[in-house]
């Protein structure tokens, strides 16, 4: 669009000659401004972090334990980025959604600090996740609805506390909740994984696009732009047009054995000095002097006057 429109002269017509340099000037410093306000823009978006948790899980089924280690969830929007371990507990009955005011917790005996995992559903993030705090968990871990596999999402909890708050996928709490409910022990320690921007990685592409097309733009031009001589340049062309017309004006002639120019005891060719030989061309200036074609074309293109007396071919 830019291409187009620089094309056009302020009337309307097409500007024979293209885009002119001020235009030019003017799209590349718009460019670059545009440029410079999306980079700064970045330190302003709203967007926010999402913090992933590694979830180190131990299954222990009488003297077997079994652990695994994985980038299993992700923190809550307003969860403390903490390291938080316990025993796996279950809300009691046949309901996980923890949302009864009455839910308790089933916390074996020899359990110290424990972590609660609970369904997805029924009631706000806020509510499962006090409710669990007032019960003594030391962290929430919530699973997402049935049929999501294994997708999460950061959750939003203002007014947890300081409680960590992790949701793990739908799948991973499933084979949490039928381990347990089983009666495999089930233990995790919660670690603070890596951050991820989606917002700063959206920006910096939209950028890097646009930075890519401005430098394509700004290559484009610099390549194709016509070369508008200046006064001087023309000048300098248009002199050596006409220098090379009156070249092929100034007589040429072939040496015959005979002619007086063989005579050794002639004059040589001043810009080459060699005798003149049968059968050489020779250019014959409008001053009468004479030289080999091949010698004095080239003198003449540069200095335009004749290399004995100064001569100049374009004056009558």
């Amino acid at each position: 669009m830019l291409l187009c429109v620089s094309c056009l002269s302020v009337n309307g017509e097409m500007n024979p000659l293209g885009p002119t340099p001020s235009i030019h000037r003017s799209v590349s410093f718009r460019l670059l401004r545009l440029s410079v306000f999306l980079l700064l823009s970045l330190h302003d978006s709203k967007g926010k972090a999402i913090w992933t948790a590694h979830l180190n899980i131990t299954f222990q089924v009488g003297n077997r334990i079994i652990s695994e280690l994985g980038e299993s969830g992700v923190f809550g929007n307003h969860s403390p980025l903490e390291r938080v371990s316990g025993a796996v507990v279950l809300p009691e009955g046949w309901n996980q959604n923890a949302c009864s005011p009455l839910t308790n917790f089933s916390r074996p005996d020899q359990t110290d600090t424990w972590l609660a995992l609970i369904e997805r559903g029924g009631c706000t993030f806020t509510h499962k996740i006090n409710l669990a705090a007032e019960k003594g968990a030391n962290g929430v871990i919530i699973y997402n609805y049935p049929g999501t596999g294994n997708k999460v999402f950061p959750m939003s909890h203002q007014g947890t506390e300081n409680i960590v708050a992790v949701m793990i996928g739908n799948l991973k709490g499933m084979e949490l909740l039928h381990s347990i409910q089983q009666g495999v022990y089930v233990t995790i320690i919660i670690e603070v994984g890596r951050m991820h921007v989606p917002w700063l990685s959206r920006y910096v592409m939209s950028l890097f696009t646009f930075l890519t097309a401005t430098v394509t733009y700004l290559f484009l031009y610099c390549a194709w732009r016509p070369r508008v001589p200046n006064s001087s340049t023309r000048r300098q062309r248009q002199l050596k047009a006409d220098v090379k017309k009156a070249i092929g004006q100034l007589q040429l002639r072939v040496l015959q054995e005979g002619d007086k120019e063989l005579d050794p005891n002639e004059d040589s060719c001043v810009v080459c000095f060699d005798m003149y030989k049968a059968q050489d061309v020779i250019r014959i200036l409008t001053c009468k002097h004479f030289f080999h074609k091949t010698c004095i074309d080239p003198w003449l293109l540069a200095h335009r006057t004749c290399p004995m007396c100064k001569c100049d071919i374009l004056k009558p």
